[in-house]
């Protein structure tokens, strides 16, 4: 039910799954399976896989930590979105790569949980994308020792919100993997 006209579609949006971002994350391989696996079911769904990839002054463009993981293989066909803001909106081509296949919800899956992923569904979500995180494959590194909660309480915290979150004529959730509909209008929240 996305406030944007003419738009049915869905897309998986797969956030920053780089070497240097999830080296170090909770349950990275369980995290990095189950994107593995949604990607899988959205190419067999025709459902379009856009890859987000993010680059700063610790993660340069073309160097090792910045590739994404060796478990996941963007095909040519999918678009990459490169990115320098935790926003995967933000001086980047995605509207466009949305619009342009009438994309009007977003599956969402990825790194970081307490940066890139909470800033991309609220952007989705305030830009009137209907907004579905997918619980168990999404993740974080361990920011403890500057005052954070632990990345499981972390993740766990912004399930619980995101499963809440509301808006006039928008729809937001979470569904883990298993569950993922990518042609259903709703989903239902786990």
């Amino acid at each position: 039910m996305t406030t944007l006209r003419d738009r049915p579609n869905t897309a998986l949006v797969v956030v920053d799954v780089q070497n240097d971002v999830v080296a170090d994350a909770h349950q990275r391989d369980e995290v990095v399976a189950n994107i593995n696996s949604l990607v899988d079911k959205a190419r067999r769904e025709d459902v379009p896989v856009i890859w987000v990839q993010h680059s700063d002054d610790e993660l340069t463009v073309g160097s090792a930590g910045w590739q994404l993981v060796p478990e996941l293989q963007r095909r040519d066909s999918e678009p990459l979105v490169r990115k320098e803001y935790g926003d995967s909106f933000e001086g980047t081509t995605l509207e466009s790569e949305l619009e342009q296949r009438r994309v009007g919800r977003l599956v969402v899956a990825g790194a970081e949980t307490d940066a890139c992923i909470r800033s991309t569904i609220h952007g989705a979500f305030t830009r009137g994308y209907d907004t579905f995180l997918v619980g168990d494959a999404h993740t974080a590194g361990d920011k403890s020792k500057w005052g954070a909660p632990s990345p499981h309480e972390v993740i766990a915290h912004t399930n619980l919100y995101w499963k809440y979150q509301s808006a006039p004529g928008r729809e937001a959730g979470v569904v883990d993997t298993a569950d993922v509909n990518f042609h259903a209008r709703e989903e239902a929240s786990s």
